[in-house]
């Protein structure tokens, strides 16, 4: 099965304006713009076609070029990644049977996360969406609970039936759990990493739904599937002992860069 990694990247973000081109020192001092660290996560992964950067911003554009990466200008209409991502796939003249969407943000992501969404999609022919989710060790918990304790929007996290249908998914820590975890105790709480896998026909279906209030209120762009009662299926991942976290605020920059040194990511 053909498959595509599109990357999404907007300049003007809410939270953290121009963050696609902050640099980020890695385990060896080398600074690169998080843009080129999350395409760089991308390249690794294994049985991919193509990896795209797609942004409708000039200066993503010159710097992606600037260290090699294909890059597709879409509109600044686009309200979300997914909807970059399906604009992205109307522009491309290659038709692929799984669209891969790894946030520009998430350049902790390991390659086979996104391997074992692939492997999803070809082994569940009733899967059209998944996602994968990482079960919170303790350190994942306590940054989760600060952040919303500083009332800052942090991670996602996600909640999901017996048959790994996604219930929900929230910028508040779902479920509620007011105890306070130790490193060998299992954590209910399920990290949301912001990478996606779609079949081409659920991309198209997501352009005609119109923007839903859950969407909107939570500012996650995967409700507006659930909203429209659409199934995604999520995956739960290992983490192998490595560290996972997005850059969503300016104060995630340390965080992350202590990650790249503890993963040992140059």
């Amino acid at each position: 099965m053909s498959t595509v990694i599109i990357i999404p990247a907007r300049y003007d973000s809410k939270r953290f304006p121009g963050k696609p081109l902050v640099r980020l020192r890695g385990s060896k001092g080398e600074k690169k713009p998080l843009i080129q660290r999350s395409w760089e996560a991308a390249k690794k992964v294994n049985g991919v076609d193509r990896v795209i950067v797609s942004t409708d911003d000039e200066r993503i554009k010159n710097v992606a070029n600037a260290f090699g990466a294909e890059v597709v200008m879409t509109s600044t209409s686009c309200l979300n990644g997914t909807e970059r991502c399906a604009e992205t796939c109307l522009k491309l003249k290659e038709q692929y049977d799984m669209i891969v969407n790894l946030q520009g943000d998430a350049p902790l992501t390991p390659h086979w996360f996104v391997e074992d969404l692939i492997n999803e999609l070809k082994c569940n022919s009733n899967a059209e969406v998944v996602t994968p989710v990482l079960r919170c060790d303790s350190d994942g918990h306590r940054m989760f609970v600060e952040d919303r304790k500083a009332d800052r929007v942090g991670g996602t996290t996600a909640v999901f039936n017996k048959k790994n249908k996604a219930l929900y998914f929230s910028k508040e820590v779902i479920p509620y759990t007011s105890k306070i975890y130790k490193k060998d105790e299992l954590c209910p709480v399920f990290h949301h990493v912001g990478v996606y896998a779609y079949r081409p026909k659920a991309l198209n279906e997501y352009l005609k739904f119109s923007e839903g209030q859950l969407e909107v209120l939570e500012g996650l762009e995967q409700l507006r599937f659930i909203e429209n009662d659409k199934d995604i299926y999520c995956v739960e991942v290992d983490g192998k002992g490595q560290s996972f976290w997005e850059l969503n605020n300016p104060e995630d920059v340390c965080r992350v860069e202590s990650k790249l040194l503890e993963n040992n990511i140059n």
